[in-house]
């Protein structure tokens, strides 16, 4: 079986001389806590990439455990906005460039400020920017390029 092509997320990885291993799992896993166990990884070092929208079409990525869920009032304060929703899934292919399971913190189409959950530390993984495919990286150096903050993101 030949190595699947490299993903932008990879591409613009290597253009900045970000260390990365890519890992692959079956695409028809969708659920975050089956990819965690489909890579023989903690849930807590698999993350999500979520994108909300404020009033006024301002827009907002969070990264946060693929097992954990989003506090919208934690993140509205966390990026001082009174109020958050989740993007409309039909919503993100036009506006990130990702689909649904396949959303990746770097490469979308336009920068939005990003907050990483405060247990996005050492090395994490996240989406490659394509359903069947994560980056393990570290997560100092994936905030820096994303320009991400970090703070207590989710439900408790």
């Amino acid at each position: 079986m030949s190595k699947p092509d490299k993903t932008n997320v990879m591409r613009i990885l290597d253009q900045k001389k970000i260390p990365y291993t890519p890992h692959y799992y079956d695409p028809q896993i969708t659920e975050g806590i089956h990819v965690a166990a489909a890579l023989g990884e903690n849930p807590d070092r698999v993350f999500k990439t979520l994108v909300t929208e404020a009033a006024g079409r301002r827009y907002f990525v969070f990264v946060i455990p693929v097992a954990a869920t989003l506090d919208l009032k934690k993140a509205a304060a966390a990026v001082g906005v009174k109020a958050l929703a989740m993007l409309k899934q039909k919503e993100l292919l036009p506006l990130t460039g990702y689909i649904h399971g396949g959303c990746s913190p770097v490469g979308m189409k336009k920068a939005f400020p990003t907050v990483f959950h405060t247990t996005a530390t050492d090395t994490v993984f996240v989406s490659a920017g394509r359903v069947g495919a994560q980056i393990e990286v570290d997560a100092a150096a994936l905030a820096a390029l994303v320009r991400a903050t970090r703070t207590n993101l989710i439900v408790e």
